[in-house]
C-alpha cells in the first residue's frame, strides 16, 4: 500500500468577510492553487526470499512430472547428507583464495580482506534462474557494503567467459570470479556431485560441464559468508535447497557491524 505525504493549504491572506463575499468556485480555485502537490513514498523493493519463492510456485507448475520426482529425489539426497555439517562454518578460518576475475584479473581473498571484511557468494552458474535472480538482488547490497568499508564477491564454477556473461547480463558493479573445478568451493567443503539422471538433464538442458569446462558434475551449495579481517568466518548462510540464499540486507548488516568493530570510530 502507498502512502502519500502532503501537506496542509497556506491560509489565505484575504480576511473572512472578503473571502465569503467571492463566488464559491473562486475561493475553491485559489485554495487549489496554494495546495503543494502530494509526494507518494515509493514501496520497498521485495524481499529475496519472495522473489525466489514466486519463481519456485511459477517453474513447478511447468514442469514435467517426471523432471519433477528426478529434482525433488536430488534435493533429498543433498539435504539427508552431511554436507551442512561438513561445511566451513562460523569461527572457521576461511580458505585463502585467488581466483580470475570477469577480466582474467587475478582477486586475492588476502588482499581484500587488508581493506575490511569480505562477503562471498557462491552461486551456482549463469544457468540458473534462481542464481540470477540473487545476483541481481545483491546489486544495491553490494555498493552498500562497499561503503561500510568491505568487499562483496560471487563466486560460481564457471569458466572466465561465462562469468563475465553473467556480470554483464545482471549489470553487476561487483566482482564475479571463477573457480574452475571448484576448486576453492572443496576447500570451503560445500560442493557436491549431481545425481546422473539431474546431471543428464542439466547437461542436455543447460550444457553445465561445457559452461564448468569439465566432466565432474559437481555443484556448490549457494552459501554466502562474511569473513573478516582476521581471516575467520564471522556469519555463514548454508542451506540445501538452492532456491533458498542468503537476504542481501543481512549480508549488508553484518559487514556493517563487523567493520564497525575492526574499525572503531576514534
Amino acid at each position: 500500500m502507498s502512502l502519500m505525504v502532503g501537506a496542509s493549504v497556506l491560509a489565505s491572506g484575504c480576511d473572512s468577510a472578503a473571502k465569503q463575499d467571492k463566488p464559491a468556485a473562486e475561493v475553491k480555485k485559489a485554495e487549489a492553487v496554494k495546495t503543494e502537490p502530494v509526494e507518494a513514498v515509493q514501496p520497498e523493493e521485495p524481499k529475496l526470499a519472495a522473489v525466489l519463492a514466486d519463481r519456485a510456485t511459477a517453474s513447478s507448475a511447468k514442469r514435467s512430472p517426471e523432471a519433477a520426482a528426478i529434482m525433488q529425489a536430488a534435493e533429498d539426497q543433498l539435504a539427508a547428507s552431511d554436507i551442512l555439517e561438513r561445511a566451513i562454518n562460523v569461527g572457521d578460518v576461511a580458505p585463502t583464495f585467488t581466483l580470475p576475475n570477469a577480466a582474467g584479473e587475478q582477486v586475492s581473498l588476502a588482499k581484500l580482506l587488508e581493506k575490511g571484511p569480505v562477503a562471498v557468494l557462491w552461486y551456482r552458474g549463469g544457468w540458473c534462474p534462481y542464481c540470477n535472480l540473487t545476483l541481481a538482488g545483491y546489486a544495491a547490497a553490494g555498493k552498500q557494503i562497499t561503503e561500510a568499508g568491505g568487499t562483496l564477491v560471487a563466486i560460481s564454477p564457471e569458466l572466465p567467459d561465462n562469468s563475465l556473461d553473467t556480470q554483464q547480463k545482471n549489470e553487476l558493479e561487483y566482482q564475479v570470479l571463477s573457480d574452475v573445478g571448484n576448486a576453492v568451493a572443496k576447500q570451503f567443503e560445500i560442493v557436491f556431485e549431481l545425481p546422473p539422471d539431474l546431471a543428464k538433464m542439466y547437461n542436455e538442458k543447460f550444457s553445465l560441464n561445457t559452461r564448468n569446462g569439465d566432466t565432474s558434475n559437481s555443484l556448490p551449495l549457494a552459501a554466502t559468508y562474511v569473513i573478516g579481517q582476521d581471516g575467520k568466518v564471522a556469519w555463514a548462510f548454508l542451506d540445501a535447497d538452492y532456491k533458498k540464499r542468503a537476504e542481501p540486507s543481512e549480508v549488508v548488516a553484518q559487514v556493517r557491524a563487523l567493520a564497525g568493530a575492526e574499525h572503531p570510530p576514534g
